[in-house]
């Protein structure tokens, strides 16, 4: 990707995998900022999008005329400002790159379906991957890092760290980072993945938002006694925190086929979530998934003691947890 793929167009993300929704949205940022490394970065939602605000968010700033504008949540801009969202992508601003990001569902389709036609927009799809497509995913992040990954060895990783591409794509930073320029083989991914089997980042959250406080300390210790790394037990804490703010906010009576799609996750896994969310309000939720933020962020730098920094978070969850 170069600065003239997203200056001056526009780049449109789709799809529910936020993961790689993230990362084309982070790539566009990188981008911009080689080009230009005072361009202003800014960042709302569609919601509160207007032509007015639009104009405010791409105009120049007193220190750089390059700009890269991020909205969020298409599917939610106003009926009002569709005319203006168009008017502009059709003819963007030479030194602005704006990236507008809709997280799948039907709502804001006709948007879409206008938008795909103009010449100077660029879309970036995430389909959701079916679970034959996730070895091949942790074999694509490997190379990426300039290793290679026998096919076994993805198969393994794949089922120790589960099915969350972000903590997939860490798992694989890390081996990539420890065995530079070597292939990982089924025994190097062991050292690191191939502790007591129960013991993983995902056992150790789903210990934790059932609120079996004890039972997750205790998979916390064997999962790090094991070499999982500190940043997939974060990811996982993500992943069930979203898990569950997806199922609560999903439309009930639908089919459990449906309902699994809505929420991202396979059948077996929504009547686990389904159990956890009796013991969990809205307010609740709302402030682990600020816990957990804050955590992920002690994890990758802020804080000296990784271990510490998980413990509480495991006794920051279960308390929140409504017990009735």
């Amino acid at each position: 990707m170069h600065a003239g793929d997203v200056l001056g167009r526009v780049t449109l993300v789709t799809g529910k995998e936020e993961f790689l929704n993230e990362r084309t949205i982070t790539a566009v940022r990188k981008v911009v900022r080689s080009h230009d490394a005072e361009a202003e970065l800014s960042e709302t939602t569609a919601s509160d999008l207007t032509l007015g605000t639009l104009g405010e968010l791409s105009a120049p700033s007193l220190f750089s005329t390059v700009r890269c504008v991020v909205v969020r949540g298409l599917e939610h801009l106003p009926e009002e400002s569709v005319d203006g969202l168009l008017a502009y992508a059709a003819d963007p601003a030479d030194e602005v790159a704006l990236v507008l990001v809709h997280g799948g569902g039907q709502k804001g389709t006709g948007v879409l379906a206008k938008l795909r036609k103009l010449v100077g927009v660029t879309e970036s799809k995430s389909g959701e991957l079916k679970p034959s497509e996730f070895a091949g995913f942790v074999a694509a992040e490997v190379r990426g890092h300039g290793s290679t990954i026998e096919q076994e060895a993805t198969q393994f990783l794949v089922q120790a760290v589960g099915h969350d591409l972000r903590s997939l794509s860490a798992a694989a930073h890390q081996l990539t980072n420890d065995f530079p320029g070597q292939v990982l083989t089924v025994d190097r991914v062991k050292q690191y993945f191939g502790g007591r089997a129960e013991a993983k980042s995902f056992a150790v959250a789903d210990a934790a938002f059932s609120g079996q406080r004890t039972a997750a300390l205790e998979e916390l210790r064997w999962a790090l006694d094991g070499g999982t790394a500190a940043v997939l037990v974060t990811s996982a804490f993500a992943g069930s925190a979203r898990g569950l703010a997806r199922y609560k906010g999903a439309m009930r009576g639908m089919r459990e086929a449906d309902l699994a799609r809505e929420v991202g996750v396979p059948p077996w896994k929504l009547r686990s979530i389904r159990d956890q969310s009796r013991g969990w309000s809205d307010a609740g939720l709302s402030r682990v998934i600020r816990a957990v933020a804050k955590a992920d962020a002690d994890i990758k730098g802020a804080a000296s003691d990784p271990s510490y920094t998980l413990e509480r978070l495991v006794l920051t969850v279960t308390s929140l947890r409504d017990p009735r």
